[in-house]
């Protein structure tokens, strides 16, 4: 190995280490940087000529930078749409960085709602996921997750259940007449339901005591609530009856065929008016919904399906990536599952910028599915995974690196030193 080679094969070193700390500080200088993945500097010796058989050393080349893409500490934000990965996986965001349009991916999980209402990035890109429609069924597809607009669509009441206690000392009053429902029953309460439009309308329950444990009951309503009905004047919708054993339990009820047209919704409405667990028209005991004790009259319980519709309020992200809706009417419903993309060889990954990675020839095409699938990691809402980066490791790493580079300088002044002897041979 000659002077010149030793001097050459300093400088390479050198240049390898001065490389090295570069990544380095990059690792330091993103220390708090959400999302980032420390770089590892990867050495590679250089041969040169051969002595006696062998080769020799030329020095050494940065050979390259290895991202590590290890798990970052979660820190709790509270931030409704922050979103933290647990274990393998990538979130994919669309749109275009730096000029160019394409799906990337990333770490960062700082996401919010745009103009028109999607998910998206601090850099606008929209997050990919599984879109899931109002019958609870998920797109087979990853596309971009809209949340502002979306709505609970209405629904009809099909069921009300009532608990009432009727008074077992009422006396029958006069024959049940439906212009006179007040005056010609004994207890009376009122339901709200729904139409298929979602309006909310009021039902208005009259009970009547037949004596011996026996009662009729009918459902009420205004006029002006039902197609070609008088304002003002009651529409009976349903009507039944229900007996009671000498005890004071349910014993039978029976609902008289009856349906609604309210107005300007869809008409035969059913209401199904069930009262308890009927010992004979149920096989129950009668005792868990309507009784006839000798106690005042009075509704114990009152259960209603339908709503009208809602609007989206807020939204809750469980770990498997489902994003389910909260709405102001009170319903909740699952509007889509955040996708995770997992990759052969997640080091062969392109960096981007702005913590973004795009697919390569290294890393293969990405595997999407839903989060918490097939190995992907589980999903923590509010909050955001931090750095990977050791700091303390970072400096032992530097001075390390700062001292193979004092190494390599020395090396190259003692060749030029050698050189400057050789030279001055002449003289």
């Amino acid at each position: 190995m000659s002077i010149l080679t030793s001097l050459y094969t300093g400088a390479s070193g050198m240049g390898a280490h001065g490389g090295a700390i570069g990544v380095v500080g990059d690792n330091i200088a993103n220390v708090s940087t959400i999302g980032f993945k420390r770089g590892r500097a990867v050495f590679a010796d250089v041969l040169g000529g051969s002595l006696g058989g062998q080769r020799l050393g030329a020095g050494v080349r940065l050979a390259g930078i290895d991202q590590q893409f290890g798990q970052g500490a979660i820190q709790q934000t509270g931030g409704t749409l922050d979103l933290a990965i647990r274990g393998r996986g990538m979130f994919a965001v669309s749109g275009s960085h730096d000029g160019r349009a394409a799906t990337y991916y990333t770490r960062d999980g700082r996401f919010s709602l745009d103009a028109s209402g999607h998910m998206v990035d601090i850099r606008g890109l929209r997050l990919q996921g599984y879109p899931i429609d109002a019958a609870g069924v998920m797109s087979t597809a990853p596309g971009d997750l809209r949340l502002a607009g979306q709505t609970a669509p209405p629904v009809a009441t099909a069921i009300a259940n009532l608990a009432v206690n009727l008074d077992a000392s009422a006396t029958p009053p006069a024959a049940w007449d439906p212009t006179d429902p007040q005056g010609t029953s004994n207890f009376a309460t009122s339901a709200t339901v729904y139409d298929s439009l979602g309006a909310p309308r009021r039902v208005d329950l009259y009970f009547r005591a037949q004596g011996g444990g026996a009662w009729e009951w009918h459902a009420m309503v205004d006029g002006g609530e039902l197609t070609g009905g008088t304002p003002g004047v009651a529409t009976e919708i349903a009507s039944g009856a229900l007996t009671f054993t000498p005890s004071g339990a349910l014993d039978t009820e029976t609902t008289n065929a009856a349906s609604a047209d309210f107005l300007n919704a869809q008409p035969g409405q059913v209401i199904a008016f069930d009262f308890g667990d009927a010992i004979t028209t149920d096989g129950g005991t009668g005792l868990l919904g309507s009784t006839q004790f000798a106690s005042g009259s009075a509704v114990r319980a009152l259960d209603i399906d339908g709503h009208g519709a809602g609007a989206l309020v807020d939204v809750v992200i469980t770990d498997d990536g489902t994003i389910t809706g909260l709405f102001d009417n009170g319903e909740t419903r699952a509007l889509a599952r955040v996708a995770l993309a997992l990759f052969g060889d997640e080091e062969g990954l392109t960096r981007a910028g702005d913590g973004l990675y795009a697919e390569s020839a290294a890393s293969g095409q990405p595997l999407m599915a839903a989060a918490a699938t097939g190995g992907r990691g589980a999903i923590s809402g509010g909050a955001l995974e931090g750095s990977n980066v050791e700091l303390g490791d970072e400096l032992v790493t530097l001075i390390a690196y700062q001292r193979a580079f004092q190494a390599n300088v020395k090396t190259v002044t003692t060749a030029d030193e050698m050189l400057a002897e050789v030279a001055s041979i002449k003289r």
